[in-house]
């Protein structure tokens, strides 16, 4: 029994009317005019059913004959009544200036998508002049898996509903797409090669309606080889701008990811950007003594970097999910911190190896930063994917497999570090912006008595990733200050270091003296307007101190 038999038989009466659906929706997939001997091939109605049903199918408009060539087609009623039902979308007209504005600035194509159950259906699309943008219809639809559209809008989505769309996938795949997810629940946005078109790529925002309007994305799709990565990130922030504004129109939650006015035209004479690495966001540098390098990530364009500062060459190996730290491990070896928690790192075959995860129930959660006590113990902090819940933890990992939540309730983890008498732990709380200080017992691994050290205004930049000298200062790096800022250990300022980019991520002290201060930044979600103002965002940088950091601590040897 075929779908359409089941259907007439589960509504009495209805028969005939489901015969006239059948042949509208062949006609819809089959995608060109077709025979009556097609048809009736196709939808095994009797002869003398399919002529009555044409006929009044054509007399209504629903299907178009053509005498000439003997062939029906779907009709103008149809599209009639699509466009009806299309304008009484309000996310639909909500959006349409800001399809009609990207389609010019970008010169591509770009539409609006929505879910509908298992499938994403274009409502809108805008055409640019350009006579190489890829033709897209309204009304097109894609299993929502199969589309980057629908990729996007289940990124945004709690795990739950997530997990009971992928539930009917082989677990290699769900384990591939939930990789895919996070890398673009961290960005904000998907890129993905398309998946009906070759050559084609693919970049979607996902746009979260009131409960009674629905779910959908803000979509620009191209020809691969006329956007290279760079641009396909910029229009992916864009595209993220343009989300906000029409979430905005309909009443929907909504963030700026428009960063903090410049404060000042200087920058340091002696600050270099050592690699120019356009990194989506640069974090996690730590100085590796024993190999003479800065190793440093990049969090949502995943990849593990190596710069070396006797020859200037920064390697890049590409990572397959969310990598947000690197250690240096006893014996030579390397510890990365992923989205699947702590793993080991081969540099030679590039490929990671899973030790332990402590939130491996909790997958809308990712590890951020991460340190090393004098002890060889690893401390990381946990945080949502989208930066948007307080369910992130402080972990310490006495051992390989065991670890502790020494505190919790943090929105974003972020920046850690000790002083050097390992008698101070210091924490921020990015979207507090606020930097904690507690005491430590470096023999227990304990901390205790969380205090505010230090507390700053969004107006200021939010307090990112640190490091700590061997005077006990503190040098933070400011997401959205345009600056790293040094503090004594009373907390007050006491140096600062203007910067040519609006993110600097993180600082560590490197070098043979230990008196480099190397930074990272990121170009994560900045558009086209400031990345023109600030070219080098997603650079590592570089500046000489006067007081020397702390030697850099290696995972111990767990037994």
């Amino acid at each position: 029994m075929n779908k359409f038999d089941d259907i007439a038989k589960r509504f009495p009466g209805a028969g005939t009317l489901v015969k006239g659906i059948q042949i509208l929706e062949y006609l819809a997939d089959s995608g060109q005019p077709s025979t009556s001997a097609e048809l009736l091939r196709h939808t095994q109605l009797p002869k003398a059913t399919l002529y009555r049903l044409l006929g009044a199918l054509v007399e209504f408009h629903y299907v178009r004959h053509d005498t000439r060539l003997k062939t029906y087609g779907l009709g103008q009623r149809l599209i009639e009544l699509g466009g009806s039902s299309l304008a009484t979308i309000d996310l639909r007209s909500a959006a349409q200036s800001e399809l009609t504005r990207l389609a010019a600035q970008t010169n591509e194509t770009v539409s609006l998508t929505m879910l509908e159950q298992d499938r994403t259906i274009y409502v809108d699309v805008r055409r640019s002049s350009n006579p190489l943008t890829v033709g897209i219809e309204i009304g097109k639809s894609l299993p929502v898996i199969e589309s980057a559209s629908g990729q996007a809008v289940l990124a945004a989505m709690p795990p739950h509903r997530v997990n009971r769309v992928l539930a009917s996938l082989p677990r290699e795949h769900q384990t591939r797409l939930l990789a895919d997810f996070a890398i673009s629940r961290a960005r904000g946005y998907t890129i993905a090669p398309s998946q009906t078109i070759e050559g084609v790529v693919v970049i979607a925002v996902p746009i979260i309606g009131p409960p009674d309007m629905g779910n959908g994305a803000i979509v620009v799709t191209a020809l691969a080889d006329r956007i290279p990565l760079e641009r396909r990130h910029v229009i992916g922030r864009d595209l993220m701008e343009a989300a906000r504004r029409i979430m905005g129109n309909i009443g929907s939650a909504s963030v700026s990811i428009t960063p903090n006015p410049r404060p000042s035209r200087h920058v340091e004479e002696t600050l270099q950007c050592v690699a120019p690495a356009g990194a989506i966001v640069g974090e996690g540098p730590v100085w590796d003594s024993a190999a003479n390098l800065l190793r440093w990530v990049d969090v949502a364009a995943p990849a593990m970097h190596a710069y070396d500062p006797d020859t200037g060459e920064d390697r890049m190996d590409p990572a397959p999910y969310l990598v947000s730290a690197v250690l240096p491990a006893a014996g030579g070896r390397t510890i990365g911190i992923t989205q699947n928690g702590i793993e080991a790192y081969d540099p030679k075959t590039r490929t990671f190896s899973p030790l332990y995860d402590p939130e491996a129930h909790l997958s809308n959660n990712r590890f951020n930063d991460a340190k090393v006590d004098s002890r060889g113990r690893i401390w990381a902090g946990s945080m949502s994917l989208d930066a948007s819940m307080p369910s992130g933890s402080l972990y310490c990992f006495d051992q390989i497999r065991a670890a502790r939540a020494v505190d919790g309730g943090f929105q974003v983890s972020n920046g850690l570090g000790w002083n050097g008498d390992d008698t101070r732990f210091y924490f921020v709380d990015s979207a507090l912006g606020t930097v904690f200080v507690y005491d430590f017992d470096p023999e227990a691994g304990a901390v205790s008595n969380r205090e505010v050290f230090l507390s700053f205004d969004p107006k200021d930049g939010k307090p990112d990733g640190l490091c700590v000298d061997s005077a006990g200062n503190l040098w933070i790096a400011f997401w959205d200050g345009w600056r790293v800022g040094c503090y004594a250990p009373s907390g007050e300022l006491i140096r600062t270091i203007d910067m040519p980019v609006p993110r600097p991520t993180s600082c560590c002290l490197g070098g043979a003296e230990l008196k480099t201060l190397y930074i990272t930044s990121a170009s994560i979600r900045l558009p086209a307007s400031v990345l023109e103002d600030a070219p080098l965002s997603g650079g590592l940088f570089a500046i000489e101190v006067d007081v020397p950091g702390l030697p850099t601590n290696e995972v111990r040897s767990w037994a």
